[in-house]
Order: C-alpha cells, then sequence, then structure tokens
C-alpha cells in the first residue's frame, strides 16, 4: 500500500489521534533527555549537534508557528465572506425578514447562553489554575475597554483597516451591513450575491485544506510545549476535555429541551428520540454542512416542520448556529488564560461573550473551523493565540460532539419558528413512525455528496 493510499484510507480523527500523541510522546522524551541540564548534545565529529536548538527551537519551532500563521490568516476571508453569504440570503418579502427576525434572534439566544453557561463553568471549576506559563510565551496582554467604548469600536471607519488590523468585531459588523445591501440591492445583489458563494466555497475547501495539516502542526505544537511544560497541565487538560462535554451535554440536553417545552410545549424526549439519526450523522462527520441533507429529513418528515420553514431555518443554522463552538470557545478561553496567568476583567468576558456570540454567525459549517474563531477570540482580548497548541489535540474529539449539539439547536430552532407562525405538524412530531420508509436512506452517501 502506498502512503497515499494509507493516507486517504486514515481519517482526519485518526491522523490527529496519532501526531496528538507522537508529539507528547516525543516531547516527552526530550524532557526526560535533557534532565536539569535544558539541552543534549550530539558530538558529530565535526561539530555537535544540540537537540534542543535543532528540534524543539528549530523543526518543532517552525512547523508550529506555520499553523497556527495558517489558521491566522483566514480568519477575516472566512468571517467575512461566510457571512456576507449567510446575510444576503435574506432577500424575500416580509415573511423572510419575520423568519428571518426570529430564527437569528433565537439563534444569537442560544449562542450568548451557550457561551455564558462554559465561561461560568470554567470559571468555577477552573481547568487551568495553578499552572503557570506566562514566561514561555512574549505577548503583551491588553487593557479591556469599558462597554460603551466595546459598542464604538463595532462600527469601522475604514473597513479595509479593520480587515488588515484584524478587527474582527468590525469585519463582523461591516459583513452584516455589506450583505443586508446585497440583499436590497435587486438584481445587482443576486449577481454580487453568486460571486461571494463561490468565493465561500473556495474558502471552506483552503478550511479544509488546512485541517488536514492539522495532525502535523497538532504534532509540532505538542512537541515543543511538552518538552519544557509541567506535567501538571495534562492533567488540567483532561479537565478541560471533560469540562467541555459536560457543558456541551447540558447545553444540548437540559438548554434546548427548556426552550422548546417553553416556546412550543412539545414534548423534548420525542423530540431527541427523533434527532437521533442527525445527531448521529453529525457527530461522525464532524460537519453541519455535511449532515445538512440529514438535518431537513429530519425535521420535515419526522419532526412536523413545514419544508418552506425548514428550508430557510436549516442552512442559515448550518451557518450562523454554532452554540457547539462558542462553548469550546468559551471554556478555552478561561482555560488558556489561566494556563498563562492572565486575570480577565468583567470587560473581557463580555467581549469573549460578544465576539464569540457574533462570530458564530461567521462560522463555515466544515470541521475544525471552531480553531480559527477561537484564534480570533483570543486575540480579542489579548491572549497569546498559541495557546490553541494545548486544546488542539483533543479538539477534533469535542468537534464531532459539538457538531452534533449545533444539528440538535438547528432543529430545535426551526421547531420553534414553525410552531410561531402556524406551520407544524403536530401529528406528525406525535406520530412514532413518521419519517420512516421502508427503504432505507444512505444517509452517508448523502453527506459525501453535500460536503463542501
Amino acid at each position: 500500500m502506498t502512503p497515499q493510499q494509507e493516507n486517504k484510507k486514515m481519517g482526519l480523527t485518526a491522523r490527529i489521534l496519532v501526531g496528538m500523541i507522537a508529539g507528547i510522546s516525543i516531547g516527552i522524551f526530550f524532557q526526560a533527555l535533557f534532565g536539569s541540564n535544558g539541552d543534549f548534545v550530539i558530538p558529530l565529529g565535526f561539530a555537535e549537534l544540540s537537540i534542543k536548538d535543532f528540534f524543539v527551537d528549530g523543526l518543532f519551532n517552525v512547523g508550529g508557528a506555520i499553523f497556527v500563521a495558517s489558521l491566522k490568516m483566514i480568519v477575516v476571508p472566512l468571517v467575512f465572506v461566510s457571512l456576507v453569504v449567510g446575510t444576503c440570503s435574506l432577500n424575500d418579502t416580509s415573511k423572510l425578514a419575520r423568519l428571518g427576525g426570529k430564527s437569528i434572534a433565537l439563534y444569537l439566544l442560544t449562542t450568548a447562553i451557550a457561551i455564558t453557561l462554559a465561561i461560568v463553568a470554567a470559571l468555577i471549576i477552573a481547568p487551568g489554575e495553578g499552572v503557570n506559563m506566562a514566561t514561555e510565551a512574549n505577548y503583551a496582554a491588553k487593557e479591556a475597554p469599558g462597554f460603551a467604548q466595546v459598542l464604538i469600536n463595532m462600527f469601522p471607519t475604514n473597513p479595509i483597516a479593520s480587515m488588515a488590523n484584524g478587527n474582527m468585531l468590525q469585519v463582523i459588523v461591516f459583513a452584516l451591513l455589506f450583505g443586508i445591501a446585497m440583499a436590497l440591492a435587486g438584481k445587482p445583489g443576486e449577481r454580487l450575491a453568486a460571486i461571494f458563494v463561490d468565493i465561500n466555497a473556495v474558502i471552506m475547501r483552503l478550511v479544509v485544506i488546512l485541517m488536514n495539516l492539522a495532525p502535523y502542526g497538532v504534532f509540532c505544537l505538542l512537541a515543543k510545549l511538552m518538552t519544557t511544560m509541567d506535567f501538571a497541565i495534562i492533567a488540567n487538560l483532561g479537565k478541560y476535555f471533560l469540562l467541555v462535554v459536560a457543558v456541551l451535554l447540558f447545553h444540548g440536553l437540559v438548554v434546548y429541551a427548556l426552550l422548546l417545552k417553553s416556546f412550543t410545549g412539545l414534548n423534548p424526549i420525542t423530540f431527541y428520540k427523533k434527532m437521533r439519526d442527525a445527531a448521529l450523522f453529525a457527530f461522525s462527520t464532524s460537519s453541519s454542512g455535511a449532515t445538512l441533507p440529514v438535518t431537513m429529513e429530519t425535521a420535515t418528515k419526522k419532526l412536523g416542520v413545514n419544508n418552506s420553514i425548514a428550508s430557510f431555518t436549516l442552512p442559515m443554522g448550518a451557518t450562523l448556529n454554532m452554540d457547539g463552538t462558542a462553548i469550546m470557545q468559551g471554556v478555552a478561553t478561561v482555560f488558556i488564560a489561566q494556563i498563562f496567568a492572565v486575570d480577565l476583567t468583567i470587560g473581557d468576558y463580555l467581549m469573549v461573550v460578544l465576539t464569540a456570540t457574533l462570530a458564530s454567525i461567521g462560522t463555515a459549517a466544515v470541521p475544525g473551523v471552531g480553531l480559527v474563531m477561537l484564534a480570533m477570540v483570543l486575540q480579542q482580548v489579548g491572549l497569546p493565540v498559541e495557546g490553541i497548541a494545548l486544546i488542539l489535540g483533543v479538539d477534533r474529539l469535542l468537534d464531532m460532539t459539538r457538531t452534533a449539539v449545533n444539528v440538535t439547536g438547528d432543529c430545535m430552532v426551526s421547531c420553534v419558528v414553525a410552531a410561531s407562525e402556524k406551520e407544524f405538524d403536530y401529528e406528525r412530531f406525535n406520530n412514532p413512525d413518521a419519517g420512516l420508509s421502508s427503504e432505507k436512506v444512505d444517509f452517508h452517501k448523502l453527506g459525501e455528496e453535500n460536503k463542501v
């Protein structure tokens, strides 16, 4: 079997795990090899080879830095184009405005709840407390502005400069306004929207390419970190992983159930039973976009959402609703701040909530893109982007869970909107056999055909 065939056979999740294990193993080995001297020199006769200089500060440092730079490189175009495409799709009549208002409000509400829960849980559990790595990174934390200044700073005076400087709140606001203007511009807006759709497809393909390089980035970043890191951080990473999973499960099973029951009176148990196929498919693909055909089938054939509602809310949800990603960003931000011994103020946490909520709108429905958004959130509160290396090794596993949460949230919002518009089939929802067919649908094939 050729290396190319073996690479195709092994999935991205497995390759990232291999990179993580290899990086941690090499780092631990080098740390044991260095001992108290902090280096190990190999005599070559004509010269001496410093393991620390050649590998840790050389190969590992360069490889990890390039990967982090690649994540930061894609942030601005990804957020701007994805958000413009999502916003300019709101181009129908008054019903569209009504549906758009309800859907966006609910998606932003659930995302704000998710990020708030994540931050509160992380502050209580403190998964990174006790490990100080502030001396291992060269950065300067920014002083958080007041709330009024945060609102003022959201609106750019020069959007091009905002993009060049990576001021993502201003980029998001400009993208929203630009997308709305495109939706109201008629034919010119439609022609421009087609171009943005094509650009968006190319950018998402670039994200996929970058994520295929993630195993190598994981290896380099973790190999360098584990060489000099206190081993207490491994236990803290375990706490981080379990905490993110716990918040994801609480949000997906409790918060969504309460919202569904409050707004519609529907039985949450019935809802979750009918969500099994879509949730499992989302868990296996780690992509809301790839799961969209299954999500549409579940919402219309099993849950009873009218197709006219589902065809609007679900594609929008695949673009706008990233509650799982927001939870990861909230816990990760607090975790990284604690690891680097940075005290975040109330203004900082407010910035995280606001940034993560708005950033979820511009998050493409492809695996691993939440890491790109996390880089933006960390920059907004002055935390080192290199801290992503601490969570990258387990993020692919968390990505699967948070995608299932995202898809569940999409269907919950669709049910609420459909019920409010009186376009919901309660009889179908309560029928346990609704949507079942003698012919089994090949969901894997459907997902493959609709992957970006």
